[in-house]
C-alpha cells in the first residue's frame, strides 16, 4: 500500500521532462544489454530468483525512488556547500565591518586591513 502510494505521489511530482524522458541512459554497451536481457528471459532455478521476479513490476519505482535519493544527497552537498561559502561571506563582511568603524573594542585590536 505504502509503495503504490509512493509511486502515485511520484507520478505526479514528474515534470514534463521527466515523464518525457524519465531515466538515466544506460551505460551499458549493446553486448551487455543483450547479455542483461537474456538472463532476465531465463527461468529462474534458485527459490530466491523466484522471488525477485515476483517484484519485477517495481523495478521502475525503484528506478525512480534511486533517482529521487541521489538527487536528494546532491542537493544536500549542495547545500552544505553554499552553507560554508555563506559562513565565509559573513566572516568577511564581520572583518570588513570591523576595519571601517570605529570602537573601544576595535582601537584595541589591531586593524584587520
Amino acid at each position: 500500500q505504502c509503495i503504490l502510494r509512493l509511486a502515485e505521489m511520484c507520478r505526479r511530482m514528474e515534470t514534463e521532462e521527466e515523464k518525457v524522458l524519465p531515466f538515466y541512459p544506460s551505460s551499458l554497451n549493446e553486448e551487455e544489454e543483450e547479455d542483461a536481457q537474456q538472463v532476465l528471459q531465463e527461468t529462474p532455478e534458485e527459490p530466491l530468483a523466484w522471488a525477485v521476479q515476483d517484484y519485477v513490476g517495481l523495478e521502475r519505482f525503484w528506478q525512480r525512488f534511486n533517482k529521487a535519493k541521489l538527487e536528494e544527497q546532491a542537493l544536500e552537498r549542495q547545500r552544505a556547500a553554499l552553507s560554508r561559502r555563506n559562513r565565509r561571506l559573513r566572516d568577511l563582511l564581520r572583518q570588513y565591518l570591523a576595519g571601517i568603524s570605529i570602537t573601544q573594542e576595535v582601537l584595541s585590536e589591531p586593524n584587520p586591513l
